[in-house]
């Protein structure tokens, strides 16, 4: 929790402010009763009239001074907070940026959403209740206590055998609560993760009528969480009821024993009435840290679980000194390259090695789980290897600043992903600033023009979240487009043409010829008809090379690539 306060560091003005009104208003809270007891004795008593008007008067300026003190610092103190919550989700939201796969992998999306909502919240709220009590608790009840000795000493045995009792009632309840509001965030994770899962996937659910399958499973999860929750609420719950019996108790204990004292002349009756007051602020003081301290667990675990996200440093780090790749515009070579995935038995490319020069493209071809997609991610500095070296323009990936890497390439991931907003955000994302013409130019290269035309607003329709409004081959062909406007060194290409049919692919192919120029391509594709133009293939089984060459030359030395060809061509196509 100490490590996620640093973030308040910019508001430390405001909350000297805060805690300078919560002191004033204390300070009023604890002197009225004085003046009370001074009109019961000296006022009521004597028939004093002007001695009442005035202390009275005296009282109403102390309320109303703390009453504007009271509204500043709960102003103020919120202002705080909630800027403090604006910061942290902002921090973790940068940090998050800088992950690679791996940490991706490590930490599931609907815990990152979590994390940066509910937990954010969590404390958020927590640093609200600290601003306001950690000064107001404290003084209250050190000072109620001085001040209710000072009344008298001899009545203040009744407080002393009441702070045992509410430390035990508080420990007894704590000690069942804490270990379950942990319990309930991990619940809170599996709630999204399912949540997710079901809006996400909803067309294979209702393609497979398993819409009840996900509703059971979503109930679990979600009586699972309602079920902990009214657990730890009913164990919290009775924390306010006990302490307000036990304050009940002990004010009927104080009249009980004040009365004795006052019949004896051994005491006034001013001084008792003070004395129930300061009673009461002391108590009250005991609960809102009682109540500080129910909160205090639940954000505790909330801040452990946003500090392991903050912790986490990425694997992938830019070079302290940086190099600038030589002047050869997108040469992309892979020399002996092996890469693992964490926690594999097998690597999942092994003594690969390649090169890929400007003006040509590359084709990447082989089975299923061959390695394809993983070779490409090489590229962009996604992960790292465990061995070898992938060098661009002759400089090792790991040497160059990963924005001046990624500046370079325009990639076209297996899965199309647009972002919500039109269809002329979505291609600009590859090129902030580019002209209506560039965008218009990479939109009917890619073949989309055909189907923009016909959306009511053309570039302006809008693309709903996840792109659902569009096919899965007008995605790529927007995901090629975006790409494209980019007009990088080097074009990645992971089967981004499997969703388009034969005829749009072909002229696809044909109009990127023209475009690529100098620029280095790969392709990475299940169609033989996709590569077989390439001027290099290279073909991959169980992440290793077993075939390079052009089309021709591998039909006569490659056998894993004549099973390819056979398996999806004609013999006459073959021939």
């Amino acid at each position: 929790m100490i490590k996620i306060l640093r973030f308040l560091r910019p508001y430390r003005l405001q909350i000297s402010a805060v805690l300078v009104l919560i002191f004033l208003q204390s300070m009023a809270n604890l002197y009225l009763p004085n003046l009370m007891a001074d009109i019961v004795d000296n006022g009521i008593v004597k028939h004093d009239t002007n001695y009442i008007l005035r202390v009275g008067g005296l009282m109403l300026v102390i309320t109303v001074a703390g009453t504007i003190a009271a509204i500043a610092s709960s102003y103020m103190a919120s202002r705080t907070a909630i800027g403090f919550g604006r910061i942290l989700r902002g921090q973790i939201f940068a940090h998050v940026q800088g992950f690679s796969l791996h940490e991706f992998d490590s930490v599931s999306t609907a815990s990152m959403i979590t994390r940066t909502t509910n937990d954010t919240t969590q404390v958020q709220q927590v640093v609200i209740i600290m601003l306001q009590m950690m000064i107001s608790a404290p003084m209250m009840a050190i000072g109620g206590i001085i001040l209710a000795v000072n009344q008298d000493a001899t009545l203040s045995w009744t407080l002393v055998a009441i702070v045992p009792i509410v430390a035990i009632v508080f420990f007894l309840i704590m000690r069942r609560a804490i270990p379950l509001f942990q319990v309930m965030q991990k619940k809170i994770d599996r709630l999204n993760l399912v949540l997710d899962e079901s809006l996400t996937g909803v067309r294979v659910i209702r393609a497979f009528d398993r819409s009840n399958y996900e509703s059971q499973r979503f109930d679990v999860a979600n009586l699972d969480l309602t079920d902990t929750a009214v657990t730890v609420n009913r164990i919290v719950a009775a924390l306010w009821p006990t302490m307000m019996l036990i304050l009940n108790l002990t004010t009927i204990a104080i009249f009980w024993f004040g009365s004795i004292r006052i019949s004896n002349g051994q005491m006034q009756v001013g001084a008792l009435i003070a004395f129930i007051q300061y009673a009461t602020q002391i108590l009250f003081a005991l609960l809102m840290v009682s109540m500080m301290f129910v909160i205090l667990p639940r954000a505790a675990a909330s801040a452990d679980r946003i500090n392991e996200v903050l912790a986490m440093q990425p694997e992938i780090k830019d070079p302290e000194q940086a190099q600038s790749p030589k002047d050869m515009h997108g040469t992309v070579e892979f020399r002996e390259v092996t890469f693992r995935y964490p926690g594999a038995e097998e690597p999942a490319l092994a003594g690969i090695s390649f090169t890929a020069s400007p003006g040509k493209v590359t084709a990447i071809i082989g089975g299923t789980g061959s390695g394809k997609s993983t070779l490409i991610s090489l590229i962009p500095r996604f992960y790292d290897v465990q061995s070898g070296n992938v060098l661009v323009d002759g400089v090792d990936v790991r040497h160059i600043a990963q924005h001046d890497l990624r500046a370079k390439i325009g990639f076209v991931p297996q899965r199309a992903v647009l972002f919500t907003g039109t269809v002329n955000e979505n291609i600009r994302f590859g090129k902030a600033d580019a002209s209506d013409e560039e965008v218009r130019h990479a939109a009917e290269v890619a073949q989309a023009m055909e189907f923009i035309a016909e959306m009511p607003d053309g570039f302006d329709s809008i693309i709903a979240q996840g792109g659902n409004n569009v096919s899965g081959g007008q995605k790529q062909r927007l995901s090629i487009a975006r790409a494209l406007v980019r007009r990088p060194e080097i074009y990645v290409f992971d089967d981004s043409f499997s969703a388009l049919d034969f005829k749009t692919d072909a002229q696809l192919r044909a109009a990127l010829m023209p475009e690529i120029g100098d620029s280095t391509v790969l392709i990475v594709a299940q169609r033989v008809s996709t590569v077989m133009d390439a001027d290099q293939i290279i073909v991959l089984d169980e992440g290793k090379t077993v075939g390079i060459g052009t089309h021709h030359t591998l039909m006569q030395t490659c056998e894993a690539y004549r099973e390819i060809v056979s398996s999806q061509l004609a013999a006459e196509e073959i021939a």
